[in-house]
């Protein structure tokens, strides 16, 4: 059986020190092998160790989630719009008026791609792993969404950091509740989404 300890050292590897290094420059494939190998290795605890299953829920509360998300995009829509407005108007939806064909290509691939792979580990897997580790829900929320923002450090930009820091708050908050993966992930898409189609690709590192 593995132990509190096995577990936190497990975290500080694979949440803290590997994003960390991801940060400074060496080979290339040495960083995409460490990238997998970690990625395998957290399929292999979930699939063998943990015995997660994965499927849709039958009783996901659809009325409550679209309800909460939709109000939650409604503000960080007002709000990323006037941002870019003010700090960079020719950016404002500059890709889906300019190229709609990359900006539908770069919706679906960043929703297949990178979301779900992003929300199987930060909030599945963590979930799953982590959270009997504090004792406090709020603290232990408050570290999930550090770990989530600390991931895009490699960006090297405050901007993404800040972003992804509330972004890793909201999902750790609707994982949380639900328990869902699928959800935490459709809301994910939304919000990332958006921000694309806004206008802060560059921002975020999107090509455009």
């Amino acid at each position: 059986m593995q132990t509190k300890n096995y577990k936190l050292l497990e975290l500080l590897i694979l949440f803290l020190l590997i994003p960390i290094s991801f940060v400074f420059s060496y080979n290339a494939i040495a960083k995409l092998s460490i990238g997998l190998t970690g990625f395998l290795y957290i399929l292999i605890i979930l699939l063998k160790v943990e015995k997660v299953k994965f499927q849709i829920a039958k009783n996901i509360d659809w009325k409550s989630f679209w309800k909460s998300t939709l109000l939650k995009l409604f503000i960080i829509a007002i709000i990323t719009s006037l941002y870019v407005y003010f700090t960079a108007s020719k950016n404002l939806f500059v890709v889906v008026l300019n190229k709609p064909l990359l900006w539908i290509l770069i919706l679906l691939f960043y929703s297949i791609f990178s979301v779900y792979p992003q929300e199987l580990l930060y909030r599945n897997y963590f979930f799953k792993r982590y959270k009997n580790l504090f004792k406090n829900e709020k603290m232990f929320l408050l570290i999930n969404a550090f770990l989530f923002s600390l991931a895009h450090l490699l960006f090297k930009n405050i901007l993404v950091l800040i972003l992804t820091f509330i972004g890793g708050l909201l999902f750790a908050y609707t994982y949380n509740k639900t328990k869902s993966t699928f959800l935490v992930s459709i809301e994910h898409s939304i919000y990332g989404c958006w921000l694309f189609t806004v206008g802060m690709g560059n921002m975020l590192g999107f090509p455009s």
